[in-house]
């Protein structure tokens, strides 16, 4: 299966399983404030076993096949552990993870796990919306040395804020799906209206205009 049909794939996994629900009607409100049509909790996909697999077996081919240098896979904290301890196992490669903070006691880590400096490292996330706090990890690592050779991430918002970031800090991202293939699928499979679709590509190209919620 090459990576676009993996998209499609994993973008039906998310939606069945609800990991990922749309209500454009009635937007969530994120932390942030933004108002959004959709939700992700890809949380959710350790608890579906046939889903799991799909997202990790993905996970091991888009390393493979963009990150083919790595040697250590860093999990972001707490989503992105799960995810890369499992796929460590399936390519037979070191995990680690990040902590948000330092901690306060015994050796006062940041990074779970042996990281020698010059290790090549791919980033794990479950999800990239701003991009904000997987560059905080990216930055972790690289102050202790390691090479980081990007992210690889299940889902991405493909926000213009994200790509920015991301491109000034020279990371890159791979992920399995992406918002414009979670879209279709959607429609596809009448979770949302048709004519929906314009109204959270909208969302996307700028979540700060809220003029999409009432379109």
């Amino acid at each position: 299966m090459n990576l676009t049909q993996v998209a499609n794939q994993i973008a039906g996994d998310l939606l069945n399983i609800q990991a990922v629900i749309f209500r454009p009607d009635e937007p969530f409100t994120w932390a942030s404030g933004i108002k959004s049509p959709i939700y992700c909790d890809n949380r959710l996909t350790l608890t579906a076993p046939e889903v799991r697999t799909h997202v990790e077996e993905g996970l091991a081919q888009l390393i493979r096949e963009y990150y083919p240098e790595c040697e250590v896979l860093m999990g972001t904290s707490t989503a992105g552990i799960a995810h890369a301890a499992i796929v460590g196992h399936i390519m037979n490669l070191p995990m680690g993870y990040v902590r948000a903070s330092a901690k306060d006691h015994g050796r006062q880590n940041q990074i779970e796990g042996r990281l020698v400096p010059g290790q090549k490292v791919v980033v794990v996330e479950d999800l990239i919306s701003t991009g904000g706090s997987v560059l905080d990890v990216v930055n972790v690592l690289r102050e202790a040395g390691a090479q980081v050779l990007g992210i690889a991430s299940i889902f991405t918002y493909n926000m213009k804020k994200s790509e920015e970031r991301l491109g000034q800090a020279n990371v890159v991202n791979h992920s399995l799906t992406h918002f414009d293939a979670m879209v279709e699928a959607a429609a596809e499979k009448g979770y949302i209206r048709r004519e929906d679709v314009t109204r959270l590509i909208a969302f996307r190209n700028n979540p700060s205009d809220e003029s999409w919620i009432g379109a």
